[in-house]
């Protein structure tokens, strides 16, 4: 790749250079799609910068990703390597909310864009299925290419004072083009359009028609000017059928003709047949005078089957007319090939092949006014999202982030019920100081935003005079002409409202407001458990807080330093615990374990063996003497968790290490010279397991810069991974580091879990060390 102009100080993204790798690099790779995502700086958000061979529209749900989404751009850019996924099983299975929202057959590729030091974005390329199941070494090099060139260039701009801003809303690339057409060439083609005997159109990639000749108009009975620059299924009630829209959209995504027949009445069909490419969409319109369902393949000479073809039966309407009340069209229906490589295919209703793929969902509305595929795919994939969206700021955070570029409007505002005020917690498209005015309202202020709560029914204004004729007093914020003001209901009970605000005039038909609902419905159900979350978070995080020590003491002798990470997931709490406690004048003991669970019930019982252990080694029993007897205690208490628990004694004045295990991971000792091992030390059972239980003690030397690492299983434990190949790596690592101190050395020894989002477990690490000479 070429890196032309790359030695100025301009804007790479307003002079076209970061688009022309993007360019180079699809038309090096073969792909169809490309998508470049940049880290947003002071913000764990990645923002969709640049987009070829996609609509807008289609990409929505990802213009905002958060870093540790599961999504394979964010875990290419926290992993820093490719991720691969060779097509639509693949995709279900490692990423299933984009195959909620795009379930096609297509393959991913997805590549950080860094050098040595800092991680810019990343790079997501999309192929059909016809490539091969892997990438070759050419493609490989070339992705790599990419993201050095990419990099190079964001360094630049970022080097700048100031750096250029990054683009707010993502740059369409289109592909490249001869400079001028051929004006004779361009008559040519249109003659031979206008000859055809059959109706065809052109769509560009946001599914607008840009030419049709006089035939496809006549087929579908309406002037070409009235369709030129609007969406067939928008324009044609008849067409306005989400399995339409879907149609559409497979062609964009998958690369590959699709096909589809609308029976108008008991005699006849007009069958679609689509063409994509890195432009648009080529459209034939065929009638079908007999009724017949789609034919194997397309017209001409080659019989091929259409390699995803599909069949709309009902009570359809004459083009250009509105579906009569009651008309009911069934979504089309398909079947998978049996061996799960070939191309889909639609079957006959009624015919041998057996059903397999799943329809498009609808939502409930008049007839004639469907919700269209695009729509219904979006709420699943919010729907989604939501679902795995833990406290308050996530939910607020994925609303904001996924409604405006999927569902339309220009501004959002989500407001929340607080002893008996509307609280904004999240707003978009706004300034903070119009927000200002309106946070804080109470509940029976005369606002349309607080009354749809006392009534719980929905209300839109599509224009500002509908607007001000309820509301005369209502500030307008510049720009907005329509409204929707939405209450969150979540079990019976209001827990807030959402407000839209649109560019345009908006008429807001039965079926949007029905999918608006819907949507609102959504959010009070993640909104109210979110809430609830935080609401115990925060009591765990108290006890928590009350539970484990706010700081080592400072002991003569020792070099100390902790670090305690919760898992990523649930209350943020845990069993992990550790202390060091001055038995005598002379002795120290450290203390580690672990707690079953990941509640306030795990925190309680970790309260109480760590107040034990305390008590315990303070009367001077030996490590194996503090486990048995903390042991007893539990069995004492009828605890029904069990705990893993080690010991270490350290003799300042013998200077002895004495440890004890009860089933924890064994410690890791680092001696002076670097050298490095897993001690052996006898493993007990379990806390809790057994009531009379006697666990053995060990002992070795103490020596000047000796320095031992107790942690829990968090720090060595994950999927997949051998946990005594875990802990040798982990030794491996304390061997190596050349930290200049215990912190530092603790912030290197858990890197690898700081930064995992998807962290399930706790970690706590506790590093003691006795000082060189």
């Amino acid at each position: 790749m070429d890196e032309s102009a790359g030695s100025g100080t301009e804007d790479v993204f307003a002079d076209g250079r970061m688009a022309a790798v993007l360019t180079g690099l699809m038309r090096d790779t073969e792909a169809s799609v490309g998508l470049v995502y940049l880290l947003i700086p002071g913000d764990r958000m990645l923002r969709l910068v640049l987009i070829s061979g996609l609509s807008r529209e289609i990409a929505a749900p990802w213009v905002r990703i958060p870093v540790d989404a599961p999504i394979p751009v964010a875990d290419a850019i926290r992993e820093r390597k490719l991720v691969w996924l060779s097509g639509l099983q693949d995709i279900a299975h490692r990423y299933p909310r984009i195959g909620i929202v795009l379930p096609y057959d297509f393959m991913l590729a997805a590549v950080p864009i860094a050098d040595d030091t800092t991680v810019w974005g990343g790079v997501v390329l999309l192929w059909p299925v016809s490539h091969a199941p892997e990438l070759d070494a050419r493609e490989h090099e070339t992705l790599d290419a990419h993201g050095r060139l990419s990099a190079r260039l964001l360094r630049r701009a970022a080097d700048q004072d100031p750096p250029p801003p990054h683009p707010t809303e993502p740059l369409v690339v289109h592909p490249e083009r001869p400079s001028e057409a051929d004006p004779a060439l361009a008559a040519a083609a249109l003659d031979l359009a206008e000859r055809l005997p059959v109706g065809c159109c052109a769509l560009d990639l946001d599914g607008r028609i840009t030419f049709i000749n006089t035939a496809g108009a006549e087929l579908v009975n309406a002037g070409a000017a009235a369709l030129l620059g609007r969406r067939p299924w928008e324009t044609l009630l008849w067409l306005n059928d989400p399995p339409f829209e879907d149609r559409y959209r497979a062609a964009v995504v998958t690369r590959r003709p699709t096909s589809f027949t609308v029976l108008r009445g008991p005699a006849t069909s007009l069958l679609f047949e689509l063409y994509p490419d890195a432009t648009g969409i080529s459209v034939l319109m065929i009638p079908k005078a007999d009724g017949a369902l789609p034919h194997d393949g397309p017209p001409g000479p080659q019989d091929g089957p259409v390699p995803y073809e599909g069949s709309v039966r009902g009570a359809a309407t004459a083009p250009g007319d509105a579906a009569a009340p009651g008309a009911a069209t069934a979504p089309a229906s398909g079947t998978a090939p049996a061996s799960g490589t070939g191309p889909d295919s639609a079957t006959v209703p009624g015919s041998a092949a057996a059903p397999a793929t799943a329809s498009v969902p609808t939502l409930p509305n008049r007839p004639g006014e469907p919700v269209g595929a695009t729509a219904v795919y979006q709420l699943m994939h919010l729907a989604a999202s939501l679902a795995e969206a833990a406290g308050v700021r996530d939910v607020v955070d994925l609303v904001a982030d996924q409604i405006v570029p999927a569902f339309g409007p220009e501004g959002l505002v989500l407001m929340s019920v607080d002893e008996g005020r509307l609280r904004v917690i999240g707003h978009r498209g706004y300034s903070d100081e119009f927000i200002d005015h309106f946070d804080g309202k109470p509940l029976t202020a005369p606002v349309a935003d607080a009354q749809v709560l006392s009534t719980g029914v929905p209300v839109f204004f599509p224009t500002y005079e509908d607007l001000r004729r309820a509301h005369p007093q209502a500030p307008r914020y510049e720009g907005r002409h329509a409204w929707a003001f939405l209450p969150l209901i979540a079990s019976g009970r209001p827990v807030g409202s959402l407000v839209l605000s649109y560019g345009r005039p908006r008429p807001f038909p039965s079926a949007e407001r029905a999918l608006l609902t819907s949507l609102a419905g959504l959010i009070a159900q993640a909104l109210d458990r979110a809430r609830l979350y935080d609401a115990n978070r925060s009591l765990a995080r108290s006890l928590q807080n009350v539970l484990l020590p706010h700081h080592l003491t400072s002991l003569p002798g020792l070099d100390v330093a902790a670090r305690y990470l919760p898992a990523g997931h649930g209350m943020d709490i845990g069993g992990d615990f550790y202390d060091l406690v001055r038995a005598t004048p002379t002795s120290v003991v450290a203390v580690i374990g672990d707690v079953q669970g990941h509640n306030t019930t795990a925190a309680a019982l970790m309260g109480q063996v760590r107040t034990a252990v305390h008590a315990h080694a303070t009367a001077g029993a030996s490590p194996g003497g503090i486990l048995a007897r903390t042991n007893r205690l539990l069995d004492d208490l009828d605890a029904d968790r069990f705990t893993s628990c080690l010991i270490a004694e350290f003799d300042l004045a013998r200077h002895r290490l004495r440890l004890a295990s009860a089933g924890h991971p064994p410690p890791l000792l680092r001696r002076a010279d670097g050298s490095a091992e897993v001690l052996e030390v006898p493993p007990g059972l379990l806390l809790g397991i057994a009531t009379d239980v006697t666990y053995d003690t060990m002992e070795l030397p103490w020596e000047p810069g000796s320095v031992l690492a107790l942690y829990t299983d968090g720090l060595v434990e994950a999927p997949g991974l051998d946990i005594g190949t875990a802990m040798a790596d982990l030794a491996e690592r304390l061997g190596v580091s050349g930290a200049p101190d215990l912190d530092r050395l603790a912030d290197e020894l858990t890197l690898h879990v700081r930064d995992a989002a998807h962290r399930t477990d706790d970690v706590a690490l506790l590093l003691v060390r006795r000082p060189p000479r």
